[in-house]
C-alpha cells in the first residue's frame, strides 16, 4: 500500500505505518457514538457556588498561590483569523461596492468603535493618501477592507486572532496576546510573582509572537508587579492524520504523494504533556475582556482553582489512607460517597466488591489527572457540552462532548442532548501531578474512540478527514472531571470581526 516514498514521508513527520493502517481503519469502521446517563444539571453533575462557597474557595486559592506553585496559563493559538473575516472576504470579492448585507453595514457604520481603527486609517492614509472618513465619503468602501485584509495593510486576513488588536485601554490598545499576559498576572502569580504562559502558533507565527512578547512584556511586568515566564509550541507534525479517498484508501495529490491534515485541537494533549506545573488553567485565545470586565473573570478563575485544590487535598488524603492500608469498611463507604457525589462517578457494580476490590477500584478512579470544568447557561452559543457518559469500563462520569459524539437518530440521547442547560466556553483548570509530584503522562487518558470524520475536498476530489480526541472531549476523556457553574460574562468569544462591536469588547 505505501510506496518508499511514502515511508520517507512518514519517517520525516514522525508517523509509523501502524498509526497510519490505524487511522485508515477508523475511516472505514467509524467512531461509536457514547452511551448517554443524562446531560449533567443542577441535580447531578453541575455545581453552584453561592456567596459563603466563592468566598471560601477564593481564599483556598490564594492561599495555594502563595505556597509557590507552578501555574500555568496554556492558550491556544493556532491557525490564521481567516473566518474571523469571513463576511469581508465576502464584500471585498462581491459584485456590488457599497454595504448591502446587515454585517456590512454594521462593520462600516461603527468602523470607528474597532480598537484597531487608528492602525487601518493610517494604513489608508498611507496606501491611498486618504483617511477612512475620506474613503467611505466617497463610496470606496472596499479600499478600507482591503487594507485591513491584505498583506500591504495590517494583514489581518492572515495573522492569529492573538495578533490582532482586540481592545482599548487607556491611551492604548491591545491585542488578544496582551489580555492573557494581563489575565495571568491578575490570578496565576505564586507567591513569588511568577506567572507562566504557553502558547500553541503555527510555524509560520511563531517568530511573530515572540516579537509581541519581547515588546511587550517589561511593560506588563512593571505594571502588575509580576515576572512573566512566556514559552511557544506548535502542533506536532507527528499529530496530522492521513487523508482518506471515499473508499478509505489513503488520498493521494496530484503528484501521487500521501495527503495529511492537521489532528485539530484534539493533538494539543502531547503539547500539554510536555508542560511542567502543578496546575495549568486552559482558555482559547479569543476569549478575553477588557479591563472593565476582568473582576468577574478573575473571581471565577480563582472559585475554579480553588475548587480544584480542594479536591485534590481530599484525593491525595484518601489516597495516603489506601496506600497504608490501614482502612475501615466506613472509610471506604466515606471515600465512595466522594466518587459519586462529589466526581460524579458512578458504576453499579461497586455493590458487588469486596473490601479489598472495592479500595483497588476507588485508588484507581482517584489516582488520575483532575479537571475543574467552568460551565455556562446555554444562551444559544455554539459549543459542546456537559454530560454524564459511560466510559469503556462502564463507569458514569462527567464528560464534555460535542454533538457529533451523540447518536442523533437515539430518540433518547436527543432528548438528553435537547434537555442540556449548560455548553462548555473552554474554561478548564487542570491538575496534572499525582500525589508525589509526578507528573502523569498524559496520553495514557485519551479514549481513541472519540475521534471524528469529516469531509472535505482537495482539487475538486471528495476526501475524509479524521479529527483526533478533542483536547477538552475525548483527550481529557478518562480524567477526574467536575463542572462548576460560571456566568455568562465569562465567556465572550469573538467568532466574527463585528463581534468586537459588541459592548463586552468595548473599553
Amino acid at each position: 500500500m505505501f510506496t518508499q516514498k511514502d515511508l520517507e514521508l512518514l519517517a520525516k513527520k514522525g508517523i509509523t505505518v501502524e498509526k497510519v493502517e490505524s487511522q485508515l481503519e477508523s475511516f472505514a469502521k467509524g467512531f461509536p457514538y457514547l452511551k448517554l446517563k443524562s446531560a449533567a444539571s443542577y441535580d447531578y453533575g453541575i455545581v453552584t457556588i453561592d456567596d459563603d462557597a466563592a468566598t471560601y474557595y477564593q481564599d483556598l486559592w490564594t492561599k495555594y498561590l502563595a505556597a509557590n506553585k507552578q501555574i500555568l496559563k496554556f492558550v491556544p493559538a493556532s491557525g490564521a483569523a481567516s473566518r474571523m473575516f469571513k463576511n469581508v472576504f465576502e464584500f471585498v470579492n462581491a459584485d456590488y461596492n457599497e454595504p448591502t448585507t446587515d454585517f456590512e453595514k454594521k462593520f462600516f457604520t461603527q468602523i470607528h468603535d474597532f480598537a484597531f481603527f487608528e492602525q487601518l486609517n493610517d494604513v489608508c492614509l498611507q496606501n491611498n493618501g486618504k483617511d477612512i472618513d475620506a474613503l467611505i465619503s466617497e463610496g470606496n468602501y472596499k479600499a478600507v477592507a482591503s487594507n485591513m485584509l491584505n498583506a500591504d495593510g495590517l494583514n489581518y486576513g492572515s495573522l492569529p486572532k492573538g495578533l490582532l488588536t482586540f481592545h482599548r485601554a487607556g491611551d492604548a490598545t491591545r491585542k488578544a496576546f496582551e489580555e492573557h499576559l494581563v489575565e495571568g498576572a491578575l490570578y496565576a502569580a505564586n507567591g513569588e510573582g511568577n506567572v507562566n504562559l504557553h502558547f500553541t502558533v503555527s510555524p509560520e507565527h511563531i517568530d511573530l509572537f515572540k516579537q509581541l512578547a519581547s515588546e511587550k512584556t517589561a511593560l506588563y511586568e512593571k505594571r502588575y508587579g509580576v515576572k512573566y515566564n512566556i514559552s511557544f509550541s506548535v502542533q506536532k507534525a507527528s499529530t496530522d492524520t492521513i487523508a482518506a479517498a471515499m473508499d478509505n484508501t489513503p488520498f493521494r495529490d496530484v503528484d501521487g504523494s500521501l495527503v495529511f491534515r492537521p489532528g485539530g485541537h484534539g493533538a494539543l494533549i502531547e503539547n500539554l504533556n510536555e508542560l511542567e506545573a502543578d496546575v495549568i488553567f486552559v482558555k482559547n485565545i479569543d476569549n478575553v475582556v477588557p479591563d472593565k470586565l476582568k473582576p468577574v473573570t478573575v473571581k471565577y478563575k480563582q472559585i475554579i482553582g480553588g475548587v480544584l485544590v480542594s479536591l485534590q487535598q481530599k484525593i491525595f488524603s484518601y489516597l495516603l489512607t489506601l496506600e497504608n492500608g490501614k482502612y475501615t469498611h466506613e472509610q471506604l463507604m466515606d471515600m465512595l460517597y466522594f466518587l459519586q457525589n462529589k466526581l460524579f462517578i458512578k458504576n453499579p457494580e461497586t455493590k458487588l466488591l469486596d473490601d479489598s476490590e472495592l479500595a483497588i477500584y476507588i485508588k484507581n478512579k482517584l489516582n488520575r489527572p483532575l479537571r475543574v470544568c467552568g460551565m455556562v447557561k446555554n444562551v444559544g452559543e455554539p459549543g459542546g457540552g456537559p454530560f454524564i457518559a459511560q466510559n469503556p469500563d462502564k463507569t458514569f462520569q462527567c464528560q464534555i462532548l460535542e454533538s457529533s459524539q451523540i447518536d442523533m437518530n437515539n430518540e433518547e440521547s436527543v432528548a438528553m442532548f435537547k434537555k442540556g442547560s449548560h455548553f462548555n466556553p473552554v474554561d478548564l483548570v487542570c491538575a496534572i501531578r499525582d500525589k508525589n509530584g509526578k507528573p502523569f503522562n498524559l496520553l495514557n487518558y485519551v479514549d481513541p474512540q472519540t475521534g471524528f470524520i469529516s469531509y472535505k475536498s482537495k482539487n475538486g476530489k471528495e476526501l475524509k478527514a479524521l479529527e483526533l480526541p478533542g483536547l477538552w472531549n475525548g483527550a481529557m476523556s478518562d480524567w477526574n472531571t467536575v463542572f462548576v457553574e460560571v456566568p455568562i460574562e465569562t465567556f465572550n468569544p469573538v467568532k466574527t470581526v463585528n463581534d468586537l462591536l459588541r459592548p463586552q469588547h468595548q473599553a
